[in-house]
């Protein structure tokens, strides 16, 4: 299945693929488009448009796309992928009242990516969601009573 969302990826738009690709749809190709385009590649390439206006898989009230993906897809069962998600959504959407402490340090973690001169966003999905494989793991420890506080 093909997935398009806004060109110049952040917090969201990082975090949301690899929630597609690790949960939703393992064979998943993202498109990329500037956002005037986005609607418009989305019809004509067959793709699901995420994290942009209007979307269902976007921002609704207090919740981010992160946020959408995993309830209109129901794993919502995963209480690590259910703290992860507070931590997207606090770096995601400023006073977030849903933000946990790590929410300060993924925006940083995603504001230096951006700063480091990946020439696509591919690049910078490729070179970040090691990031977010590292997070699910700590919180899934956090929610099992591991070392990493809850």
């Amino acid at each position: 299945m093909k997935w398009i969302t806004r060109e110049h990826v952040k917090v969201d738009r990082v975090a949301c693929p690899w929630l597609i690709r690790r949960f939703v749809d393992p064979s998943a190709t993202f498109l990329f488009a500037p956002s005037d385009r986005v609607a418009e590649l989305a019809e004509r390439e067959g793709a699901i448009p995420f994290d942009m206006p209007g979307a269902e898989l976007g921002h609704h009230g207090e919740e981010c796309s992160f946020d959408a993906i995993v309830r209109v897809y129901g794993l919502g069962r995963d209480a690590g992928l259910l703290m992860l998600a507070r931590i997207v959504n606090g770096a995601d959407i400023p006073g977030s009242p849903r933000a946990l402490p790590e929410s300060a340090g993924l925006k940083a973690v995603a504001e230096g990516f951006r700063r480091l001169g990946l020439h696509s966003d591919h690049d910078v999905l490729a070179a970040e969601w090691i990031v977010y494989d590292a997070l699910y793991a700590w919180c899934l420890e956090a929610v099992r009573g591991g070392d990493a506080p809850a």
